[in-house]
C-alpha cells in the first residue's frame, strides 16, 4: 500500500489528505489500482474517469474544491478507480476492449473495496467510458453494487457528428492495418515523429481548442472533450496534460462499433449487456450536460428509458444540466 500525494495549487481549498493506493489484480492478471480517501462513512463510493484518463482527475489541486473534497464534505468514503486505460498504469500500453474493463476491472475493483471495508455493497459513479463500462458491467452480472451514477455516457453511446464520422470511417481499423497500435497525447519536441504530427495538427482548423501541442492531440484523439471557458489556465497547463495518456487501437475499434450501433455491444457486436434488463434493477442516476460535444444527451435519455421500460420508474433519475 502506498500513499498518493499531490502538490497543492495556489487556488486550492483545504488540502486533501493523502490517498492510500491499493493495487488490484484482475481475472486476467492485469494490475489496476484503487486510491482510497477515508473522508467519511457514507458509501463506499467508487469513481471511474473517462477513457485514457487517470483517476486523479477527480482530485486535481488546481481548483478551489475538487470532486473528492466535495464528496468528503458530504461524508463519503471515496475510492478512485484507475482501470486498465489509465496512463498511470503499465496496462494502458496493452491492447484491450471495453469488455475487459467491464467484465474484469469493475468486478475486481468492487470486490476489493468490499474486502477492504467489510461493506456488503458499494456505490459507483462512472464518467464517460467509466460510465459505459460500468453500465456494461452491471448488464454482465456485476455483484456487490447497490446504486450507480452515469455521467455523460451509459448504455447508448450516441456520438456528436465529428465522433460519428470517425467511427463511420473505421479509422481505428485503418490505423491497425498500417501498424499503428496506439495514439498518444504526450508531445516530445525532440522526437521527430512528434514534431511531424505537430506540424500537421497546427495546419488543421481546430476551433475552441487550447492552443498547445497536448491540447491539439487531446482533440485529435478524443474529440472536443472540454469547454475550455470552464477550465482555469493552471488546470489546463499543469493538470490536464498529466491525466491524459496513450490510447490503444483495439479499444477504439470496439467503441467505434458501439457508436455505429448506438448501443453497448461486446467486441463481436453481440447484445451481451442491454438484453439483461432485469440486472439494472437498482437505484440509478443519469447525468449529462446539454452542450456535451462528445456524446449527445439523447443517448443517456435512451439508457434511462431502457431501464425504466424494463423495471418500472422507481429508483431512476435523469438530469440534463
Amino acid at each position: 500500500m502506498e500513499q498518493a500525494t499531490a502538490d497543492r495549487g495556489p487556488e486550492s481549498a483545504a488540502s486533501l489528505p493523502p490517498g492510500e493506493q491499493h493495487p488490484v489484480t484482475t481475472s486476467d492478471g492485469t494490475e489496476i489500482r484503487l486510491t482510497h480517501y477515508a473522508l467519511g462513512t457514507k458509501g463506499p463510493i467508487v469513481l471511474a474517469p473517462g477513457y485514457g484518463n487517470a483517476a486523479r482527475a477527480f482530485a486535481v489541486d488546481t481548483v478551489p474544491k475538487n470532486y473528492v473534497q466535495f464528496l468528503g464534505e458530504h461524508g463519503y468514503d471515496v475510492w478512485l478507480l484507475d482501470y486498465r486505460a489509465s496512463p498511470d498504469l503499465e496496462a494502458s500500453r496493452t491492447q484491450f476492449t471495453v469488455d475487459d474493463i467491464a467484465m474484469r476491472d469493475w468486478p475486481a475493483a468492487i470486490d476489493a473495496v468490499r474486502q477492504h471495508t467489510g461493506a456488503d455493497s458499494v456505490q459507483a459513479m462512472g464518467h464517460c467510458v467509466g460510465g459505459l463500462s460500468l453500465f456494461m458491467a452491471i448488464g454482465g452480472g456485476l455483484q456487490g453494487l447497490r446504486s450507480a451514477t452515469f455521467s455523460s455516457l451509459a448504455g447508448h453511446p450516441i456520438a456528436t457528428p465529428g465522433n460519428r464520422l470517425r467511427a463511420g470511417a473505421h479509422l481505428a481499423t485503418i490505423f491497425k492495418k498500417v501498424g499503428i497500435k496506439g495514439l498518444n497525447t504526450d508531445y516530445d519536441p525532440d522526437y521527430l515523429p512528434d514534431r511531424a504530427v505537430e506540424l500537421v495538427m497546427r495546419a488543421l482548423p481546430f476551433r475552441h481548442v487550447h492552443d498547445s501541442p497536448v491540447g491539439r492531440r487531446i482533440y485529435f484523439v478524443y474529440g472536443d472533450v472540454f469547454d475550455f471557458s470552464n477550465i482555469n489556465e493552471e488546470t489546463m497547463d499543469a493538470a490536464v496534460p498529466s491525466i491524459f495518456g496513450i490510447s490503444n487501437i483495439t479499444f477504439f475499434e470496439h467503441i467505434s462499433r458501439m457508436i455505429r450501433k448506438s448501443r453497448a455491444v461486446d467486441r463481436a457486436g453481440r447484445d451481451a449487456y442491454l438484453a439483461n434488463a432485469d440486472r439494472y434493477r437498482m437505484p440509478m442516476s443519469f447525468l449529462t450536460g446539454e452542450h456535451n460535444r462528445m456524446f449527445v444527451p439523447r443517448g443517456l435519455q435512451r439508457s434511462y428509458d431502457h431501464v425504466r421500460a424494463a423495471n418500472g420508474p422507481e429508483g431512476y433519475t435523469h438530469h440534463v444540466f
